[in-house]
Formats: C-alpha cells, sequence, structure tokens
C-alpha cells in the first residue's frame, strides 16, 4: 500500500510560501512567447529543446501537448507559463520518464520542487496516472535538479557515467526513481487550475 504524504519525510522541502500564488494548468498553444522567454532566460535551457525563436516554441508546445506527454505549465500569478513539468509514459511498462524546467528568474523558491512533487503524486496515485514506476535523470554539474529530485519523492538508483557530451565534454547524470510505494514528500502540492 502506498505511503501518504502524511507518512513521509524529505530531506528538501521548500517553503511554500515562496510561491503562493502559482498554480499547474494546461500547457496551451498560446504559450509560445512565454516558452521563447523561459528558453531565452539562461544558456542551461539549451540542454531541454531547440527553442531559438516562436516557431521552435510551438514545436515544443506541440510535443508536450502530444497524449503521451502528460505535461503541465506551471503558471505565475498572472497566468503566464514560467515552467513545464511532464511525464513521457511507456503505457505499457506503466512507468513514466519526468522532466522539468523553469524559467531561469522562478528557480530557487522551491516553486520545481513544488511542480515535480504535485504532478508525481497524482500519476503515481491509483486514482490518478495509476504508474508503477517514474525515472528522472540531471546531469551531476545540475545539483539543483537533485534537490528538485528528492523533494519530489525520488530516490536516487545510479550514475551513468559520461551519458552526454556537453561543450565537447562527457558528462555523467544520475539517476532516480519513485514508486507508489515509497516514502511521500512531504510538501505542499500546487493547486490545479481548471482548462
Amino acid at each position: 500500500m502506498p505511503s501518504t504524504p502524511s507518512d513521509s519525510a524529505s530531506a528538501d522541502v521548500p517553503d511554500s510560501s515562496r510561491t503562493a500564488g502559482y498554480v499547474l494548468r494546461p500547457v496551451r498553444e498560446t504559450d509560445a512567447p512565454a516558452v521563447l522567454a523561459a528558453f531565452s532566460s539562461a544558456p542551461d535551457m539549451a540542454r531541454q529543446g531547440a527553442v531559438v525563436d516562436e516557431d521552435g516554441a510551438r514545436r515544443l508546445i506541440g510535443w508536450l501537448r502530444d497524449d503521451s506527454a502528460r505535461s503541465v505549465a506551471i503558471a505565475d500569478p498572472d497566468g503566464v507559463l514560467v515552467g513545464v513539468v511532464g511525464v513521457r509514459v511507456d503505457a505499457v511498462e506503466r512507468t513514466g520518464w519526468v522532466h522539468y524546467w523553469v524559467h531561469a528568474s522562478h528557480r530557487g523558491r522551491g516553486l520545481t520542487s513544488r511542480a515535480v512533487a504535485t504532478v508525481c503524486d497524482e500519476q503515481l496515485a491509483p486514482a490518478g496516472g495509476a504508474l508503477e514506476r517514474l525515472e528522472l535523470g540531471h546531469r551531476v554539474d545540475n545539483p539543483a535538479s537533485g534537490g528538485v529530485a528528492r523533494a519530489a519523492g525520488f530516490v536516487l538508483e545510479g550514475r551513468e557515467r559520461e551519458k552526454f557530451l556537453v561543450d565537447g565534454t562527457r558528462v555523467d547524470v544520475l539517476t532516480y526513481g519513485r514508486l507508489p510505494g515509497d516514502p511521500w514528500p512531504r510538501i505542499a502540492h500546487l493547486p490545479r487550475t481548471v482548462p
């Protein structure tokens, strides 16, 4: 039987007061300017996809809105997309690969951790996505992403040596997994808006 958020502990629990007013909502076709702004906000966003203009942003939105993507927008108090959390589902295996990104100016306040925890809790719940395993990975030179993973209840499972080639240098990737029976994170969920 899965544990519940009240049964568990997490080492990286963010202060939810710093994310008041943010919500999860569907990714919309009209989000292209906000996606482009996010991808222009920091050099590390280039690893998330090839978005250098609004056409690229629209292509990414199409991918995010695909039926197997289960992606949601993280929206600021004005409703503007500032990030995305998605789960790419393998329906046969009942597993999902989790991905996330957020505009640089909205980092460092626990927003991504709350969003990822919300989406992952829903995907592992029997009445929600009914997945049996979630996975994610991040470069070893991106410890903030590891903090998001731990805050969202993921367990470090291993290291893939020299997995990515980044600017001519091989970089290791840390891999994480989360199962329904793992301790659930003690983190406030972000609210969802209706579509």
